[in-house]
């Protein structure tokens, strides 16, 4: 079988896409001791979600032209978020575990987030509240636009306030050799290489996604994939490719492996918010007047089974933990609508028993989930007078 040109270009855009993740993940390690480590977390997920930015918007761009096609939009927003959380953040815990194994003598480790990190995980509830919203009314518009990325400027306003990390011997060990050796330079030229990491990374990123993804859709072409199946699970998984490179690289470290997974949660509430908003933008846009993206059942339930799994894993890390059964369900549960999706609908009613079970748990147990109480400490302490 002979390839098209197209899918030749996966030569040389797949280790393009392997240095593009690198190069920002150095450039988001430096740069924690510089400003917030969660703003550098945001800065790079922007970076790393280029790529799915782009598809969406030739779907949506697409969908405007054709409203035959808005079932796709709707397909890749809802399988990228899914292959976040259900793929995502167990890679990063089973990854992060096997790393860890001897060192915690043969043990499951229960991967530890810091205070801080509880501003990602609140983060995270805004958008995931608002889009109840979206899924009840049955359809997402322009003006749903203005409420997500009010939501998402929020977030990065909080996490603009709170300080850099200190720079300590121990948190120098978890660094990279690059990394390190640009800390060690002197104050304008290491914030110069800093901001060259991350342009020349968003670079190399920017240039080479887009036929890298074209290379891959020619291939899943040739194996008889289907385009649904291509929009919804092998574009999502491709175009997030940078987020997981990323990912496994801090989650091998073990001790930075909550840098990796709030990396993830960071992607997550930028696609629930900005995203999702640019969606009905660019299908306005196209149409050349202001469309709703009205949802039929098909995609309502694709919309409730997203949010449903997502708001599981804000439950989840309300403890500032990923634990071993946690990580190993949210991927069996992936698996399993991922293999057979006729049983979606009935994993909506199993994500949604977990989620009652977990919120039965905060209501029985004494004292709030840690956090929340991180959540208050680090507002108190960054907006006291």
């Amino acid at each position: 079988m002979i390839l098209k040109t197209s899918s030749l270009s996966a030569l040389w855009t797949f280790p393009s896409i392997l240095v593009s993740a690198f190069v920002i993940a150095w450039g988001a390690e430096a740069a924690q001791f510089l400003i917030a480590q969660g703003l550098a977390l945001a800065i790079l997920a922007w970076l790393q979600t280029l790529p799915e930015f782009a598809v969406e918007a030739v779907i949506a761009w697409s969908a405007g032209k054709d409203p035959s096609q808005t079932h796709l939009a709707i397909a890749n927003f809802t399988g990228s978020l899914r292959l976040l959380v259900g793929l995502g953040w167990p890679m990063i815990y089973f990854v992060a575990a096997a790393f860890g194994w001897k060192r915690h003598g043969g043990k499951f480790i229960d991967l530890e987030l810091e205070r801080e990190h509880s501003v990602e995980v609140f983060g995270l509830l805004i958008p995931i509240l608002y889009f109840v919203f979206i899924w009840w009314k049955g359809s997402l518009t322009v003006f749903d636009a203005i409420p997500l990325t009010a939501s998402y400027i929020l977030y990065l306003w909080v996490l603009w306030k709170i300080p850099p990390k200190e720079e300590t011997e121990e948190s120098l060990e978890d660094l990279g050799t690059i990394p390190r050796k640009v800390l060690a330079l002197p104050p304008m030229k290491r914030n110069a290489a800093i901001w060259f990491l991350f342009l020349a990374g968003g670079a190399i990123l920017y240039f080479s996604a887009h036929p890298f993804l074209e290379s891959m859709l020619s291939i899943a072409v040739s194996l008889n994939v289907s385009t649904f199946v291509f929009v919804q699970w092998v574009a999502p998984f491709l175009s997030e490719f940078p987020e997981k490179l990323s990912a496994f690289y801090w989650a091998r470290k073990v001790r930075t492996a909550n840098v990796a997974l709030m990396n993830m949660v960071s992607s997550n509430i930028n696609q629930w918010t900005i995203l999702a908003a640019m969606i009905p933008i660019v299908l306005a846009i196209s149409a050349g007047e202001l469309r709703a993206l009205n949802f039929d059942a098909h995609q309502r339930q694709e919309i409730l089974l997203t949010i449903l799994q997502s708001f599981l894993g804000f439950l989840l890390l309300l403890n500032l933990q990923l634990k071993f059964h946690e990580a190993l369900v949210l991927f069996v549960f992936w698996l399993i609508q991922f293999v057979v999706p006729e049983w979606r609908e009935a994993m909506i009613y199993v994500y949604s028993a977990w989620c009652a079970a977990e919120l039965l748990r905060l209501v029985v147990q004494r004292g709030a989930p840690p956090a929340w109480t991180g959540l208050r400490e680090t507002l108190a302490h960054r907006f006291a007078g």
